[in-house]
């Protein structure tokens, strides 16, 4: 099942709206096209009329929503909700002047219970993408890092790389949550998560203090007895060709086989995704 079905059949008639703040990008209105006609979703597309169908092109906009913030019929309840959610952090003025931004705009729609996801980072920057989700929605409880992952395609194969957006050089404790919530996004999209802890060390084969960090990491998740698969500090060819995982980790059930990679830092992880 290629991941497209997958995620289909798994939203199909749940009635889920999700935003688009980049109404004005080509790329993004014909990809809220393609879901609305597969009847996956309700796209909001932010913008105005005369820019969203500028963008859509000989693109369908039918079972497309278009909102645009600067004639929004409810901005004001959504001012009144900005500044409390930021308790004393934003004046009225402040927030008028930051819902005219769409990500934050597309942001507290969420919030507010208009929408129930966010797509957006097609023409915006990482920062100004995730900026917005952390100053209002924050991180889910027990989660003290906000983390960024990539679904991987390759022919009907399907990998998860971990963190490659947000954070420069992650703590052992970090990479472990990494993991562990790595595994989960993997079982959201039906593969059974098989997690590589990366180095440029395989199994002390370098003992330096990145690598130091990598293999502590490794003990958290032994210790936690997690239930997936994990192994580590693995190269990443240890870890995804099986003649060299063969050589440098025959006894690992990971190495080899890994189909979710946690990188050690923002350098490795930003370098591998693209």
């Amino acid at each position: 099942m290629n991941i497209m079905t997958n995620l289909k059949n798994q939203i199909i008639g749940k009635d889920i709206k999700i935003v688009f703040p980049e109404g004005n990008e080509p790329r993004v209105v014909q990809a809220a096209s393609l879901l609305a006609r597969e009847n996956m979703l309700k796209p909001i597309l932010l913008g105005s009329v005369e820019e969203v169908q500028a963008a859509a092109g000989q693109f369908s906009l039918e079972g497309c929503e278009i909102i645009d913030p600067k004639s929004y019929n409810q901005f004001e309840e959504m001012v009144a909700a900005f500044v409390e959610v930021r308790k004393g952090k934003a004046t009225e003025e402040q927030a008028r002047k930051l819902l005219l931004d769409v990500n934050y705009f597309g942001t507290m729609l969420v919030q507010m219970g208009l929408a129930q996801g966010l797509v957006s980072g097609a023409i915006h920057s990482t920062g100004d993408t995730v900026r917005p989700a952390l100053q209002i929605i924050k991180t889910k409880p027990g989660i003290s890092k906000t983390f960024g992952y990539f679904v991987m395609l390759r022919g009907e194969e399907r990998y998860i790389f971990g963190d490659c957006a947000i954070n420069p050089n992650p703590s052992s404790e970090d990479l472990a949550s990494f993991a562990c919530e790595s595994a989960k996004v993997a079982r959201m999209f039906s593969i059974d998560p098989k997690v590589a802890l990366l180095s440029f060390s395989t199994k002390g084969s370098a003992k330096t203090e990145e690598t130091a960090k990598v293999a502590k990491a490794m003990e958290i998740l032994t210790e936690m007895n997690v239930d997936f698969d994990v192994d580590g500090e693995l190269q990443f060819d240890a870890a995804f060709v099986p003649s060299v995982a063969a050589t440098k980790a025959k006894d690992s059930k990971v190495a080899g086989h890994a189909n979710v990679f946690v990188f050690p830092d923002l350098n490795s992880g930003n370098i591998g995704y693209k």
